[in-house]
Parts: C-alpha cells; sequence; structure tokens
C-alpha cells in the first residue's frame, strides 16, 4: 500500500531494503526510503529522565531499543540502495521518544544526525537532504501527564524553544562538515493529538473502605493501558457540575479482575453512580491500544466539532467480541455427554 500510493518508508533493515525493492519492481514503481538510525548519544551517558523503554539512562534506553542500524550497517544500506534503479535515497531518521522534556536531548540528537550525515558522505558520495527527528514533543499542563506526571508538565518547553536549539546546533554542524542545510522533519503526532482527546466513563459502585475510598468506572485500563504500564497520569475530571470543590482522595478503578487502577490517589468532589468522569489529554495511543481484557466491549470514540457531535467509531457490542469464538465441534459435543 505504501508503495503504491507514493509514501516514503523508513527502513530497518537490508531484508527491509530487499523486500521493497522486489515489490517495487513488480508494481513497476519506484519508492522514496529513509534510514533508521542508531545513534550513539554518547553525551547523554549520564542523562537520566523517565523510563519509557526500561531503566537506565537516557543513551542507555536508547541503546535498548530494535530500531536503527549502526554507522557500518547504514552505509552498507546506502551503497546497496545506489545500485537500485527503483530505490531513490531521501532521508536518515530518529526517534528519541519523549523520555524527557528537557531541550538540550534533543538537540544532541540532531547534531548527531548532521555528524552521520558527514559520515555516510565520505564512505558513500551520498549526503542526506532531510534529516527526520521523530517525535516526543511536549505541551505544558499545569497538572503535568506522563509517567508520574513528569513529562508534559508546566517546565515544559515551548515550540520555539525546540526550534531555536535545534535549528542552531544543525547550522553549526553542517557549518562544520561544509555540508548543505538538510531539510528537517519531525512528527508532531502526539503533540497534536494527545491534548485533543477525552476519556469519559460513568460512575458505577463507590465503595468506602477502611483505608480509601475508590469509585468504579466502566472505563478501565483496556482504554487507558499506560497507566497501568507507565504509571501514566491522566487529570481526572467530574463532567457534571465542575464548580464542586474537591473533598475527597479517592482511587479510581474500573471493573478489570486485577487492580485496574486508573487514578491512583485524585483530589475529587463526591461522585455518585450515574456521573461521569473525564480523563483529559488522552488523544495519543488510547484508541488505537485499546483491548478487549476480560471480553470487554471497547467504547464509542465521538468527534466533537462546536456544536457537533459525530460518531467516528460504534460502540461495541457483546456479540461483536463473542462472534470472533469457536468452539470446535469434538468439545461440544463431549460438553453435554
Amino acid at each position: 500500500m505504501a508503495i503504491t500510493n507514493g509514501l516514503c518508508i523508513n527502513i530497518d533493515s537490508m531484508d527491509e531494503l530487499t523486500r521493497i525493492s522486489d515489490i517495487s519492481t513488480k508494481l513497476n514503481k519506484s519508492v522514496e526510503i529513509g534510514i533508521r538510525l542508531a545513534l550513539d548519544l554518547d553525551s547523554l551517558a549520564d542523562k537520566t529522565g523517565v523510563f519509557m523503554h526500561g531503566p537506565g539512562t537516557l543513551k542507555e534506553q536508547s541503546d535498548s531499543t530494535k530500531w536503527g542500524m549502526s554507522r557500518e550497517q547504514t552505509v552498507e544500506i546506502v551503497k546497496s540502495a545506489q545500485q537500485l534503479e527503483n530505490i531513490h535515497l531521501k532521508e536518515t531518521h530518529f526517534h528519541l521518544s519523549r523520555m524527557t522534556n528537557e531541550v538540550e536531548p534533543f538537540a544532541v540528537m540532531a547534531r548527531e544526525m548532521v555528524t552521520w550525515s558527514h559520515y555516510i558522505k565520505e564512505n558513500t558520495g551520498w549526503t542526506p537532504p532531510c534529516i527526520d527527528i521523530g517525535g516526543g514533543w511536549t505541551y505544558g499542563r499545569w497538572y503535568g501527564t506522563g509517567p508520574n506526571s513528569q513529562i508534559d508538565d508546566e517546565n515544559a518547553p515551548k515550540y520555539i524553544d525546540y526550534a531555536k536549539r535545534i535549528s542552531e546546533v544543525i547550522g553549526e554542524e553542517a557549518g562544520k562538515y561544509n555540508l548543505p542545510l538538510p531539510k528537517l522533519r519531525i512528527e508532531p503526532g502526539r503533540l497534536i493529538s494527545g491534548p485533543c482527546g477525552v476519556a469519559v466513563g460513568t460512575v458505577g459502585a463507590v465503595k468506602q473502605g477502611d483505608r480509601k475510598k475508590w469509585v468504579n468506572l466502566d472505563l478501565s485500563t483496556n482504554h487507558l493501558s499506560w497507566a497501568a504500564i507507565l504509571d501514566w497520569y491522566y487529570h481526572a475530571v467530574p463532567v457534571e457540575n465542575t464548580e464542586r470543590e474537591a473533598t475527597e482522595t479517592v482511587d479510581i478503578v474500573g471493573p478489570l479482575c486485577n487492580s485496574d487502577e486508573i487514578g491512583k490517589h485524585r483530589k475529587m468532589p463526591p461522585l455518585v453512580r450515574g456521573e461521569h468522569v473525564a480523563f483529559l489529554d488522552a488523544g495519543g495511543y488510547v484508541e488505537s491500544q485499546a483491548a478487549r481484557y476480560n471480553a470487554q466491549c471497547l467504547p464509542a470514540t465521538v468527534l466533537v466539532f462546536n456544536e457537533l457531535s459525530e460518531i467516528t467509531t460504534e460502540r461495541e457490542q457483546l456479540r461483536d467480541v463473542s462472534s470472533r469464538f469457536r468452539v470446535p465441534p469434538r468439545l461440544l459435543a463431549q460438553s453435554f455427554s
């Protein structure tokens, strides 16, 4: 599909280059490709951030990911691509992820990418005309989002902060090696979609225990999976009567058979069955990562525009889930014997 529609494809191995070349030849199409790099990032060896890719410094986390190729592998890929008439080299790519909301690690990444461009040119004659520095861009929130509320907080850099520093180091490094200024690509998907989405759940049982109070929703870690996986903080607010004072500290949980904690130690007004609770900044990854653990049905997705509310994904019914199941006839026969 990507080849048919003329998309640039970032590749991560020689095997992918061979496969893309074979398919594009059969389709009589030319293809633009980018190459994913495994940057060294040695200057971030002592820099810590949130644990997005396991424990460790930013360098250790970056080194542990499956993405990217070494300098030697990159040169091999470029030389191979140069021999293929239907393949056009377009860019190099790296994605730091949202391990930090500081500007300097992104500047380190951008500088290193230009350094690799010099290395590639020296060994292949090809100068990447474009570098893609991926995503991980933050948006400021007074309450903070992300693992332990550490990413999108009130200290998050502004767009201009990223742009100024990254442009500065790219210019410095390109001048150092007498390279033309590359085009710069970024991937702002999470930055755009994250603040646009709200996950809304309905209050069921409200339970007072000896040690804490629980508010049960029909929303769960099926929908806000990072709340469980990464201890991701999603700010929760009541939907009705929003002017009420938050006088109670509660744990907000879902109906699944594990602890299913989506909001721990939250200050909320007294809530009762039938009310609604909204988790803010849930536009990134929530719908795409939604699961059906415990055979739970996926909720609807609604697009709100001014006074319009338009369903873009239908709410699942139990039959949508159960209709996929099959009982082998031999087991079905034995179950009633």
